[in-house]
């Protein structure tokens, strides 16, 4: 368009040069070639829209938007249409308590109240894209700022209104999961309605009162210990049985010798004690007393 109303200028201009001196006026036609091979390539640069990868482009013509859009590649327009160029790549938005960690610099984290009236910090990225047959209809009643129009403020408001049906505890241990889903399909329904397609919802964080946190420490370390005791207690268990059944297999054992052995088998025992001594290469003494024991006495080396 700039090169259309440059062409104009000079070709008006043309006509301002032949009227002046004549060594001048003999270069107006030079002039007027010039302003016409201007505007020339101001419409045709105004035709074609290049829309990069990734990307579409929305119509306006005199601010009216047009329902069709460009898609990426070489475009031929109207050259008195302006092209509003938006991304439908996944885009994130981060709400964080860490500085520059997320969209908006400082703290930015979303504080909210539990079904216990306690207050929770959530830290959480949104991943989603624009729906491209939506884009007429973002520009037309958003506008091109939809990410703090729209993403921003219903993330913030659906997750208050959902996390007052949890507890604290809950939000932070087993019922997590069912928060981000129940946000998740609120959330979505909330985007789907203004052109936006909502990817996954990231809960990243989720900080409790140091009171609270405090607390739930104390109660895992409490199960730690006494998980810990419930172990020695059935080791313990383990140990006395293996000791009773040792000592019921000794008295068995004692029970079973002492009705099993007469007095023929015992000195047949002692037999076979004294044939082993008898027989051994070491040299001793054997003294039988009156109760028919023998008494050895080695002399080797004395």
């Amino acid at each position: 368009m700039i090169l259309i109303i440059l062409g104009i200028l000079i070709f008006v201009a043309a006509f301002s040069v032949k009227t002046m001196n004549p060594p001048l006026s003999h270069y107006s036609g030079t002039v007027r070639t010039i302003g016409l091979v201007v505007i020339a390539l101001g419409i045709l640069t105004s035709c074609i829209k290049q829309i990069d990868p990734g990307q579409i482009g929305v119509k306006t013509l005199f601010g009216k938007v047009q329902d069709d859009v460009l898609t990426s590649g070489l475009n031929f327009i109207n050259p008195l249409v302006e092209v509003k160029t938006i991304d439908i790549k996944t885009q994130n938005y981060t709400m964080s308590g860490v500085h520059n960690e997320g969209d908006v610099a400082g703290d930015d984290a979303i504080h909210v109240l539990t079904a216990d009236g306690l207050e929770v910090v959530i830290d959480l990225t949104v991943l989603y894209h624009v729906q491209p047959t939506e884009a007429p209809k973002i520009v037309r009643e958003i506008g091109l700022d939809f990410k703090n129009v729209i993403v921003r403020p219903v993330t913030r408001t659906k997750i208050r209104d959902n996390a007052v049906y949890y507890t604290a505890v809950d939000l932070y241990s087993t019922k997590r999961d069912e928060f981000q889903a129940r946000i998740v399909k609120s959330i979505e329904n909330n985007l789907k309605e203004r052109g936006l397609i909502l990817e996954q919802l990231l809960v990243r964080n989720i900080t409790l009162p140091s009171t609270v946190k405090a607390s739930i420490e104390e109660k895992i370390k409490a199960e730690q210990d006494a998980q810990k005791m419930e172990f020695v207690l059935q080791k313990e268990k383990q140990e006395a049985e293996r000791k009773r059944v040792e000592a019921q297999g000794i008295a068995d054992y004692q029970k079973i010798i002492s009705s099993g052995l007469g007095d023929k088998q015992l000195q047949y025992e002692n037999l076979q004690v004294m044939k082993g001594l008898i027989t051994s290469p070491n040299a001793k003494v054997i003294i039988m007393g009156g109760n028919k024991s023998p008494v050895i006495l080695d002399t080797k080396g004395n």
